[in-house]
């Protein structure tokens, strides 16, 4: 029997349940932002390259983002909660081998596996909330899960830098294990077997063609600044282009299509999975450059860098519920808006004001801006597309609500990874065709392969020649 919604927003059980979905978004909202900060330190570890560092940082938003909107429609059907159990459940051994991986490449393996489980239990979260609640309670409860969820994202850094202190890499990994056990627990306990769910089956062909054309899509991004790479970056170009038009020709023929295009035609819903997938990726891409920013521009300790961002946490929080007040008050429209326009602040902060030797507030003052453009625009983006569907296809709206954050973040973070890693090489490049002849000469074509392979090969090439230590730094510097 499905349970009555919960209306009022002062329910003991409802407040529980609320609370239970937070907490396995939580899950998921560390797992993908605490890698940020150790992205250096891996660096070193394994003497990664850029492209590398690039697919740890992606890899969970990859595999999060390519399975969403397939995961939310089986738990659609199938029913949410044992979507949630699983999701939940797979995230441990994920998180275990990402924490002791003894290569990079299994890393990066760990690190999407993680994505996927998410991909079962974080659109399931907020498709419960539309199906438990309605009206402004319901606005209140996806401004919270939105707040609260965005804040835990940002927070990740923090507790990463602190275990960094007197940890390994791998320690960052593990950080949400105690948290899985717990949410495991208190969904079982809390959340109703069935609610909502649909008789109608499930399109796993569409599903299949839509993780293979956001996974595909969004590696070639990341390895189009990689030389002598074109035939395999236009390989997965013709894989995602392909299963893109296979994708949208099924969506359009079935009876019961995995993702309705009637209802993705609507401007309130397209128009809000767009808007959400600027704001979140805006928030992830700059969370992503921003630590390897502060640790090898700035010289932040992992400490320090991970503290760094706690203004856009802190705002994020603070800020959410007045959002929902705003979408009541304003609407969506200008809502989203203002969030828009302090996200724009922060960038402009970031590329005005970001320089070699800058003071602390300078970087505050940009993740600020940036914490309350994503607290106020999440909440409206998220609320439209889930008011905009029928309750039987809440699956499809959250999907979508979590593609906004995870294929968002996952482009703007291979966008921004794919810049770096070409005017990384490019600038190192640049450099050395500048020097005096006698001092190229000196410089033999392995050195300068390390060079341009990433901050930290140069970090250690300068360990290696201390005479040189000062100028190399310097130069690994200057493409940031």
């Amino acid at each position: 029997m499905d349970p009555t919604p919960v209306d009022n927003k002062n329910n003991a059980t409802g407040m529980i349940a609320l609370a239970t979905l937070i907490f396995v978004a939580a899950v998921a909202n560390l797992n993908l932002s605490v890698a940020n900060v150790a992205l250096p330190s891996i660096g070193f570890a394994f003497d990664a390259s850029q492209v590398q560092i690039n697919l740890v940082a992606v890899g969970y938003s990859l595999g999060l983002a390519a399975s969403v909107l397939w995961f939310g429609a089986l738990g659609d059907h199938h029913g949410r909660k044992m979507m949630l159990i699983l999701g939940t459940i797979l995230a441990i051994p994920s998180s275990i081998v990402a924490g002791f991986a003894p290569s990079v490449e299994i890393l990066i393996g760990a690190r999407i596996i993680g994505g996927l489980a998410a991909g079962m239990a974080f659109p399931t979260t907020l498709a419960l909330i539309a199906a438990l609640w309605s009206g402004p309670t319901r606005t209140r409860a996806i401004a919270l899960w939105s707040g609260i969820g965005a804040a835990i994202a940002s927070l990740g850094p923090v507790i990463s830098g602190y275990l960094l202190t007197f940890a390994d890499w791998g320690s960052v990994f593990l950080i949400t294990l105690p948290l899985a056990v717990i949410a495991l627990i208190m969904v079982i306990k809390f959340i109703p077997a069935h609610i909502s769910e649909t008789k109608a089956p499930v399109d796993n062909i569409g599903g299949l063609f839509s993780l293979i054309f956001l996974g595909t899509l969004t590696l070639a991004i990341n390895f189009a600044p990689v030389p002598n790479s074109g035939t395999l970056i236009i390989g997965f170009l013709i894989v995602a282009a392909a299963t893109g038009i296979l994708f949208i020709r099924r969506q359009r023929r079935i009876k019961n299509p995995l993702y309705d295009l009637k209802v993705a035609s609507r401007s309130i819903f397209w128009v809000a999975a767009c808007a959400g997938i600027i704001v979140f990726g805006a928030l992830m891409g700059a969370m992503y450059i921003g630590q390897q920013f502060l640790q090898n521009v700035l010289s932040y300790s992992t400490l320090d860098s991970g503290l760094a961002i706690l203004p856009a946490a802190v705002l994020m929080i603070l800020v959410a519920p007045h959002s929902a007040k705003l979408v009541e008050s304003h609407g969506s429209r200008f809502t989203l808006l203002s969030g828009y326009v302090f996200c724009l602040l922060g960038f402009l902060t970031m590329l005005l004001l970001w320089q070699d030797h800058i003071p602390y507030w300078k970087v505050g003052l940009a993740y600020a801006f940036v914490g309350i453009g994503v607290g106020l625009a999440g909440t409206p983006a998220s609320h439209s597309l889930t008011g905009s569907v029928p309750v039987e296809r809440e699956g499809m709206a959250s999907g979508t609500a979590d593609l906004q954050r995870d294929f968002g973040g996952a482009i703007m973070t291979s966008i921004f990874g794919a810049l770096l890693t070409a005017g990384y090489s490019r600038s190192i490049a640049s450099q050395i065709s500048s020097l005096p002849s006698s001092a190229q000469q000196q410089i033999t074509s392995g050195i300068e392969a390390t060079l341009q392979k990433s901050f930290s090969s140069a970090a250690e090439l300068a360990q290696q020649h201390p005479q040189y230590s000062t100028q190399i730094i310097a130069a690994a510097k200057i493409p940031f």
